[in-house]
């Protein structure tokens, strides 16, 4: 996540004012999330900007500074795609990133900017405005790192209450999308199963292995297998900025039973 006060284009990275050779070196890898960031409705007056790497799995979050873009390109993403962590300052966490990316499609802004500003009310330090970060249609969309843990759905009234959570160790199941570590499906398995035990417990569950279709989670020792099975239903609206109709990804559950 790199702080960057715009304007951000369509699909940033690549249409921001960054030089092409940050660009190219931040695109290297397909498995490193690059967003950009921004304070609420407050002007940089730094003489430096902030980058932070996010390692959900272990929960790690390291951040540097910046002034002049072109040292973004002595970050080793090769390493980093490796889960190898740059000798940066180590930050406690947590961090709230907000998607206003208005450029990419005005829902993310109409719906993400009024929730930044309440999340920024409460955890001014904490919370950013970020690029796209993808599932436009559950605008508004955040993410909490280090854990990756991605929200939709927001509203300026639940966005503090999730922080406030979160600190807790908590989780909101109900708005909850997934951990961005996980492939589509095992975050569907693990938000199900979270409903089905009504575990809202941040660190309760575990991911021990994956078959397929099929995911097995640990609970206090206890191990859990969810079968899910993708497909689309029906058509509907994927983003604000896109009149047609598309098809909709749905998740079903085959099985959720104790081992």
């Amino acid at each position: 996540m790199i702080e960057h006060q715009g304007p951000w284009g369509a699909s940033a990275p690549q249409d921001s004012r960054f030089p092409d050779s940050v660009k190219a070196h931040l695109s290297t890898h397909r498995n490193i999330k690059v967003l950009l960031a921004r304070r609420h409705h407050r002007a940089h007056r730094e003489l430096f900007y902030r980058v932070f790497v996010a390692f959900p799995a272990p929960g790690v979050l390291l951040t540097s500074t910046f002034e002049d873009p072109e040292e973004l390109t002595a970050i080793d993403v090769d390493a980093v795609s490796r889960g190898e962590a740059p000798d940066w300052t180590r930050l406690e966490g947590p961090l709230y990133g907000v998607c206003t990316h208005g450029r990419h499609d005005a829902c993310c802004a109409e719906r993400g900017r009024p929730v930044a500003a309440a999340l920024t009310a409460t955890h001014p330090a904490q919370t950013w405005e970020i690029s796209h970060m993808g599932g436009d249609r559950f605008a508004a969309n955040m993410v909490v790192l280090p854990e990756g843990l991605y929200y939709g759905r927001m509203e300026p009234g639940s966005a503090s209450g999730v922080a406030f959570l979160h600190e807790e160790g908590r989780v909101d199941i109900e708005r909850l999308r997934g951990r961005s570590s996980y492939p589509m499906a095992v975050q569907y398995a693990e938000i199900a199963l979270r409903r089905h035990l009504e575990e809202d417990r941040l660190d309760a569950l575990r991911l021990v292995r994956r078959h397929g279709p099929t995911s097995v989670f640990s609970r206090a020792g206890v191990e859990w297998s969810v079968t899910v099975r993708q497909q689309t239903s029906g058509e509907g609206q994927m983003t604000c900025a896109l009149e047609r109709l598309s098809p909709m990804p749905v998740f079903e559950i085959l099985s959720l039973s104790r081992i």
